[in-house]
């Protein structure tokens, strides 16, 4: 709603008035079975591999990065060198202290060659070490190569994605239109859009599709993350940067509206101007009585609305 403000300055407490009532808003308003391709361990599924749970247990838990808990390296098949994950060569290959002409990602299936970390041996990528018989991850995707020894994040393989997601299979459901998943709440009642996460978040510019941080959809259907969201409502952004649609039900915020521009009267010179307006949420072109404060759309009585003509 700031454009609203910016587009006249001298509009009278259009910021306090929206934070104030979106805020009151605010205020009022077991694993599930791994995909193909991917294993959790639950201890006796090895004992075709090892002796014994023993091996398959030592040092739990204790190696990784800040990415992953897990019990092996890799080497990168792009540089050939060693690190602990994907995202830690990403990060270390792929910043703004490296050549430009140097910096690069490595592809998740690209990954072939792991080092246990218990005992260095170098071997194609799978889950049990083949030589001291040690679980690398209890949690291992052999498309994605993917480890993790954190089975709380409740990690799957999605067909659909061609990726590993968290949160429990069975909470998410992929849509095909939209290319990616979404929680199961939204199965029958999200506007699909081709592509949906398959683009950088328009706050951040993060790609969202392959994203670590929670990504949100808005009603309109295009995403963001959750957190970039949040920052944008703390500084008084309610619309969608994308389509320009509301981001949440502002019905009360435009009673607050109403009200302000019930005890704004203009001027003698402006009370008879007329104006055309769109509406950013239903999409409507309308000619509407000019008000310094906002235009009103007649059709959806939004004030989510930008003066076309007129003046």
């Amino acid at each position: 709603m700031s454009e609203l403000a910016a587009e006249h300055s001298g509009a009278p407490r259009l910021e306090q008035i929206t934070s104030q009532v979106v805020e009151k808003e605010e205020k009022t308003a077991g694993f599930g079975e791994a995909s193909q391709g991917s294993n959790m361990y639950r201890g006796e599924s090895f004992q075709e591999n090892v002796s014994g749970t023993e091996a398959l247990d030592k040092g739990y838990m204790k190696y990784g990065c800040s990415h992953y808990q897990r019990r092996c390296k890799i080497r990168a098949p792009c540089c050939n060198e060693i690190f602990d994950c994907r995202h830690c060569h990403n990060e270390a290959k792929n910043n703004i202290d490296v050549d430009k002409n140097l910096r690069h990602d490595i592809h998740r299936h690209q990954v072939k060659w792991v080092i246990c970390s218990l005992c260095s041996t170098e071997q194609e990528a799978q889950q049990v070490c083949i030589n001291c018989g040690v679980c690398m991850g209890r949690y291992f995707c052999e498309t994605c190569k993917l480890f993790d020894d954190d089975t709380s994040k409740r990690q799957y393989h999605c067909g659909g994605c061609g990726i590993c997601r968290i949160g429990g299979e069975e909470n998410f459901f992929h849509c095909s239109k939209c290319g990616c998943c979404y929680s199961i709440i939204l199965k029958n009642s999200h506007p699909c859009i081709e592509g949906a996460m398959h683009h950088d978040c328009p706050i951040c510019f993060e790609y969202l599709f392959e994203s670590r941080n929670d990504v949100t959809v808005l009603p309109c259907g295009h995403t963001l993350h959750k957190n970039c969201l949040k920052e944008m409502q703390e500084h008084y952004q309610y619309t969608c940067p994308i389509c320009s649609k509301s981001v949440c039900d502002m019905s009360k915020v435009w009673e607050k509206f109403d009200a302000e521009i019930a005890a704004t009267p203009m001027p003698e010179s402006y009370r008879n101007e007329k104006v055309w307006i769109l509406c950013n949420d239903c999409g409507t072109t309308s000619e509407v009585q000019f008000h310094i404060v906002a235009r009103k759309c007649p059709s959806c009585m939004s004030y989510n609305t930008r003066q076309t003509r007129g003046r």
